[in-house]
């Protein structure tokens, strides 16, 4: 019956519209929910082209059963037709009682959280705990691989330091040489990585058309091959070119390309050149490119041959293959610099963290995303009613930021937000943060509470805050006005031959040294 199947394509199409139509409608708050709205949406799409395929091959009918069967209905008697079918359906159901019949409208259906398994359950095992849905990289593992490589061994890269440097595959940044680069260990750590950064592209965008940009990619790679402009991959008859210095690696010193090597001046550059070591490093690059030279024009062992060997062969699809993993992760690691820098910033934030503060994080972590699952399902009035006061997640008790929301827990600890200062004079008020307890002696609570002492010269009781040390100290420096008041007024004033009018104090002292 393919007009029956041609019908059921049709709602099913319908069915699909309808339900990604509604979940664009949505705007989840939580990462995971997002993500996982945006896989059921590329599901739903990728169904869309094969239910799609699927209604075009029954139009085009190539075998002419659709024709075949429209005569027969619209030939004869209709009513013999419609019972034979009748009797088909059945007793296909008495041959299959048991069979589920597919329901197109709960099919596709936005589920409540109540209903059967959690709609999230998928997206709960597409990530690690340390990618955090797709927020940070993990590339733990991949960094344990890098250390174990030829020529990294005796380095020491941490895993930050990692992070900078692990699309970075021409010297100094990578002490790997390209002779070894062809080994075998490094060709699976390469592939390694390009896996790795694909992978999670397809994760966190199922949306993007990553076919395309990936295909992008290989078109870009083979014009820059067959140009020679791969980095690290050139012609390396260039590498010894002329006698001046070349300057690479960081471009502040002067690059050896013999030693592979850089010099911080032009004077230690020119004495290494008579050293051995540089002698023989140059002879043997010399020897090596020439070598290349020669197999590359047909020529082995200075005779001219037909065709290249096939070791040499075998080893230039191998460095193409490097070649082209190498350039695949630079460019999945340009398009994933946002994430990249954000996950430095959480690596660097959690070195700074105890192991109590990681625990909390994750309890934290584990409780938002799990809050939108434990929320019962109601109408949409009931959401539209409770969107306005709903309840933000604060087990810590942080401080709000402008947006509303708790700041994050590394900056309430770089400001040290968790210790209180109380004040005696503002009423015991407690201030959260030695930035704040600072700034209050100059605000009007405190201006305040001093005025109500008595004490009208505020500003010569900062990081005073009981009020009997306040009033004591108000009563030292009262005091000492008095006394240097009284004593002014009962100065003997004495008066030399010259009729000037002094102190008697420094009378008698001028009078002793014989000056007047």
């Amino acid at each position: 019956m393919l007009l029956e199947d041609q019908r059921f394509v049709h709602e099913d199409l319908e069915r699909l519209e309808q339900g990604i139509s509604d979940r664009v409608l949505e705007d989840p708050r939580h990462i995971r929910d997002r993500l996982n709205r945006d896989h059921q949406i590329s599901g739903f799409l990728n169904r869309i082209q094969q239910q799609s395929q699927r209604l075009l091959d029954i139009y085009n009918d190539t075998e002419g059963l659709r024709a075949k069967e429209i005569q027969s209905i619209s030939t004869g008697d209709p009513f013999d037709e419609f019972y034979k079918q009748l009797n088909e359906i059945k007793d296909f159901h008495r041959r299959y009682p048991n069979e589920p019949v597919e329901n197109l409208e709960r099919a596709y259906k936005r589920k409540a959280p109540g209903e059967g398994e959690s709609a999230t359950a998928e997206i709960d095992h597409m990530f690690t705990g340390e990618e955090a849905y797709g927020r940070f990289l993990d590339l733990t593992t991949l960094h344990e691989d890098y250390l174990n490589l030829p020529g990294v061994a005796s380095r020491r890269v941490t895993y930050l330091q990692y992070l900078n440097i692990f699309d970075q595959f021409t010297q100094p940044h990578c002490p790997i040489k390209r002779s070894e680069k062809t080994t075998d260990q490094y060709f699976r750590y390469v592939g390694r990585v390009a896996e790795y950064l694909e992978g999670f592209l397809r994760r966190t965008r199922p949306l993007d058309d990553l076919d395309k940009t990936f295909s992008s990619f290989d078109r870009d790679f083979e014009k820059a091959w067959e140009a020679k402009e791969v980095p690290g991959w050139g012609e390396e008859a260039s590498a010894v070119g002329p006698a001046a210095p070349v300057t690479e690696g960081t471009g502040e010193g002067i690059w050896c390309p013999a030693c592979e090597k850089e010099f911080k001046n032009d004077s230690i550059y020119k004495s290494h050149l008579s050293g051995k070591k540089h002698i023989r490093a140059a002879d043997g690059r010399k020897a090596k490119v020439s070598s290349a030279n020669g197999s590359a024009n047909g020529e082995i062992n200075g005779r001219p041959t037909s065709r290249p060997s096939a070791s040499s062969t075998a080893k230039n699809l191998k460095e193409r293959a490097i070649a082209e993993r190498e350039f695949r992760i630079r460019k999945f690691a340009s398009t994933m610099e946002t994430v990249r820098s954000d996950t430095r910033v959480n690596v660097e934030r959690k070195q700074g963290m105890t192991e109590r503060e990681r625990q909390q994080e994750l309890d934290a972590l584990f409780a938002e995303s799990a809050e939108p699952s434990l929320r019962p399902s109601g109408g949409a009035d009931d959401d539209s009613d409770s969107s306005g006061d709903e309840k933000i997640y604060n087990p810590l008790k942080l401080p709000l930021a402008w947006d509303g929301k708790p700041i994050p827990y590394w900056l309430y600890k770089l400001h040290g937000l968790g210790v209180e200062f109380p004040c005696e004079i503002c009423g015991n008020f407690v201030y959260m943060g030695r930035r704040a307890f600072d700034k209050h002696f100059n605000e009007a609570r405190h201006i305040y509470g001093l005025k109500c002492l008595g004490i009208t010269n505020t500003t010569l009781f900062r990081e005073i805050t009981v009020i009997e040390d306040a009033l004591k100290l108000w009563d030292k420096i009262t005091r000492d006005k008095k006394k240097e008041k009284s004593g002014g007024e009962n100065v003997v004033q004495m008066e030399d031959a010259e009729g000037n009018v002094m102190p008697e104090k420094v009378y008698y002292d001028l009078q002793k040294q014989g000056l007047l």
